[in-house]
């Protein structure tokens, strides 16, 4: 499960104090001393009773435009900062099953009952309210393909809760979780690191009752675009997927260039392109390609 970070301060600081300083020194968050030194300022801010508060009237004051842009990340998020060193700052809100939010939006537009991992390290601390209580897992990422119904080899640690003041480092592709609705509204404060590959790994939803891989849940924006650039028909787009199917270091998109490619073709020429796949060289692909095959013979 994530570390549980003993930092005892009980100092304060502001977001402005917080942010340059992880400026200042980085967020590296495999090295002890950087990652203890933004858990010490995440604390300091999370000590701080009254920048968020303070912060969402100022926002508000200021207009939709202003709510707009604080929030681009997701309807529950705010933004604390923009991307600096490999890092970001974010507050998290987590409604309660009774908050009105949750009933007009239903528990997906949480995340909550979704075990997932993350292809990013991020520091957390409870904020505000009870905090969300977690199912957590751990797994061995490289021992997986990522091909969807592998078995995941998930371990059950325990179920616990981000209470005020607990401070946590989450482990990118190490520590899985099933978020649950607080009793209450509730707030986080992340630190979460952001570097050049994060994009080329994976991020999984799993199905703890079958110990599977069920889904990826970060396909980034070249997938999209090579997707839709295959779909509105172009020769060069085609050309590309082509070259991206048979070439690109990233097993991934390998598979997302031959999805493309498939998307365009009947029936008979998909099962002879996932054929070929099958001898890709690749778990991944080669996996997913008997998976798309079994599905066209039993449609």
């Amino acid at each position: 499960m994530p570390r549980v970070i003993d930092c005892p301060d009980t100092t304060s600081c502001e977001l402005g104090e917080c942010i340059d300083a992880l400026y200042a020194q980085g967020f590296h968050p495999w090295e002890e001393e950087s990652l203890l030194g933004a858990a010490g300022w995440l604390r300091k801010l999370g000590n701080n009773r009254d920048f968020l508060g303070d912060m969402l009237v100022d926002e508000l004051k200021r207009g939709i435009k202003a709510a707009e842009d604080a929030s681009d990340y997701g309807p529950q998020v705010v933004m604390l900062s923009t991307l600096g060193s490999e890092f970001y700052m974010r507050a998290n809100f987590w409604p309660g099953e009774d908050e009105h939010m949750f009933r007009a939006s239903g528990h997906s537009a949480f995340s909550y009952h979704l075990p997932h991992d993350h292809n990013f390290d991020f520091l957390t601390v409870g904020y505000f309210g009870p905090g969300y209580s977690s199912d957590y897992y751990e797994y061995d990422y490289e021992s997986v393909a990522g091909i969807v119904g592998e078995k995941a080899g998930l371990r059950f640690v325990e179920r616990s809760t981000l209470t005020p003041g607990k401070l946590m480092h989450y482990r990118a592709h190490r520590d899985v979780h099933s978020q649950l609705p607080p009793q209450s509204l509730s707030v986080s404060l992340n630190i979460m690191h952001a570097g050049g590959a994060q994009g080329w790994l994976d991020q999984y939803r799993f199905d703890v009752e079958r110990d599977a891989i069920a889904g990826v849940i970060s396909a980034g924006g070249s997938e999209t675009f090579l997707r839709v650039a295959v779909g509105l028909g172009g020769g060069e787009a085609r050309d590309l997927a082509h070259h991206f199917a048979g070439s690109h270091p990233s097993d991934r998109m390998r598979l997302v260039a031959l999805d493309a490619q498939a998307g365009v073709l009947d029936a008979e020429e998909r099962d002879a392109l996932w054929r070929r796949a099958e001898a890709s060289g690749s778990r991944l692909v080669a996996g997913e390609a008997a998976r798309r095959r079994r599905a066209l013979a039993a449609a």
